[in-house]
């Protein structure tokens, strides 16, 4: 029966997604997508919905709609059979978030009952109600529930804690804290329990819940296997990003709102965010039952293996560039596109081209033959110093040489640098193995253009690990700059080919 029905669904009404463009929607669209469901992705922008990934995907249908503007989610809802409510207002109304969604809540169900919707699933927080500290942000996440449940329309609620994953709120603050905090002065909520889960564990939950009738009309608290403090998640992801043991100092002077205004300080994530979120950490939130988990088994991901999972740089990288290639759906744990731009941590970026009026491949032949006799084309002699002072350090420097000299595989060595994916005559990436605070990686791209001109592309990237990475990073940027331009002025001049245009840098968000 619930097969028959979920086939139904696909077949004939679209699933309103609203907060497409959030952290949890943006991510569950192309999961609903990959199971064959139609959706109607609803967010305030339709420009901000097309340059999505799923954008202009066939089962996709766009809606501008706002959920404070009744009229816009009734257009939106109209004609869909189920709905996912991942709207907050934390961002868009800051201190007048509360009202901001108990308005929208308001709405959603006049929407959902007008439009005939079978079913509203929301995503909420755990924290219990009577809790006398419950902050205003936890106290609004069930207020919408209330709101949501008191119309006719079913609801399954559920109740989530920390959203482990690149781009969620909580898991950048985590990041940036730990990786530019060697020493933390912190309040005394390091030592509140928490129960965090994946963000894949999230997306199969919801998902679920539209698929089984045994969630309809209930309200689950979901979680991930650990239970654990906020001291205990900070020594593990400083295990997870190879940094040393985090040394936290609790006091009692440091109150929330101090705490997110320090969070401010220290890293990206706007007050807006940090300063409600804050305030909720000093609440315990773990699950208080668990029947979802035989409703909807999964594996749960351990806060370990997601932690992990998030700082899987090099496998980023490397199907980050095969995208549109391959089609692949990303882990969830990791940065998409469109995500806030402080998602991912912090990286030192910066790329190179120029233009020639050559083939593809008398531009590729210099590539091909980088590294071991041949060299890096400019300033060898401290590349070779380079080398020597990672010898020093207990490196592998320079004397891995290139063993093959005619082609790149995958898993080669070239000097200090390895392959992590080739694509000839187009592409290829190294990942630098040397001593050092970060992980560093450079891309060499050959784009064929009209007229038969080429742009060769040299992009350098340094994700620094720690307070010494950053100062590594910074400290040397003018350095790289100087040897990355010499480098592709000397690959260019290599080819034997005119240039069309000078070198140019560019940012790679540009």
């Amino acid at each position: 029966m619930a097969t028959n029905r979920k086939e139904r669904d696909m077949e004939e009404k679209p699933i309103l997604v609203a907060g497409a463009t959030g952290y949890v929607g943006s991510r569950l669209i192309p999961q609903l997508l990959e199971s064959g469901y139609r959706i109607r992705a609803m967010g305030r922008s339709l420009m901000n919905l097309t340059r999505r990934p799923w954008g202009r995907h066939p089962a996709v249908e766009l809606a501008q709609g706002d959920v404070l503007d009744l009229e816009s989610l009734i257009r939106a809802a109209s004609g869909c059979s189920k709905a996912f409510y991942l709207v907050h207002s934390m961002m868009a109304r800051k201190k007048h978030f509360a009202e901001a969604d108990r308005q929208a809540a308001r709405h959603m169900t006049l929407a959902a009952e007008r439009a005939g919707l079978e079913r509203i699933i929301y995503l909420g927080g755990l924290g219990e109600v009577n809790f006398a500290d419950l902050s205003e942000h936890l106290r609004s996440r069930h207020e919408v529930a209330d709101i949501l449940r008191s119309g006719p329309v079913a609801v399954t609620c559920l109740r989530a804690a920390m959203i482990l994953g690149s781009g969620s709120a909580s898991f950048e603050i985590l990041r940036y804290l730990v990786e530019h905090l060697p020493i933390m002065i912190t309040p005394r909520w390091v030592g509140t329990p928490c129960q965090p889960i994946a963000i894949s564990n999230v997306l199969h939950y919801l998902q679920g819940c539209l698929e089984k009738d045994a969630a309809k009309n209930q309200t689950f608290d979901i979680g991930g296997p650990d239970i654990l403090t906020y001291r205990d998640i900070i020594g593990i992801y400083a295990q997870e990003a190879r940094l040393y043991k985090r040394i936290l100092i609790p006091v009692p002077v440091l109150t929330p709102k101090l705490s997110a205004y320090w969070i401010q300080f220290v890293t990206p994530v706007p007050a807006s965010i940090a300063i409600p979120l804050t305030e909720g950490l000093r609440v315990p939130v773990i699950c208080r039952e668990n029947r979802i988990r035989s409703i909807i088994p999964q594996r749960l991901l351990s806060c370990r293996e997601t932690i992990g999972l998030a700082l899987q740089r090099s496998d980023q990288l490397r199907l980050t560039n095969c995208w549109a290639g391959d089609g692949t759906r990303l882990p969830p744990e990791w940065p998409y596109y469109g995500d806030v731009d402080y998602a991912g941590g912090s990286s030192i970026e910066r790329g190179y081209k120029i233009r020639l009026q050559a083939s593809i491949e008398e531009v590729w032949n210099p590539i091909g033959r980088i590294g071991g006799k041949t060299g890096w084309y400019f300033a060898d002699t401290l590349w070779r110093l380079r080398g020597v002072i990672d010898t020093w350090a207990g490196g592998i420097g320079m004397r891995r040489g290139r063993r093959c000299v005619s082609s790149f595989s995958a898993g080669n060595t070239v000097d200090f640098w390895r392959v992590v994916e080739v694509n000839a005559p187009y592409f290829l990436m190294l990942k630098a193995e040397m001593k050092f605070p970060g992980e560093a990686f450079m891309e060499f791209h050959v784009i064929s253009l009209p007229k038969g001109r080429i742009e060769l592309r040299v992009i350098s990237r340094f994700f620094p690990r720690g307070l010494a990475g950053l100062v590594y990073g910074f400290a040397l940027f003018p350095v790289h700059e100087w040897i990355f331009r010499g480098m592709i002025r000397a690959m260019a001049k290599s080819t034997g080919k005119p240039a069309l245009t000078r070198i140019v840098s560019f940012n790679l968000t540009e």
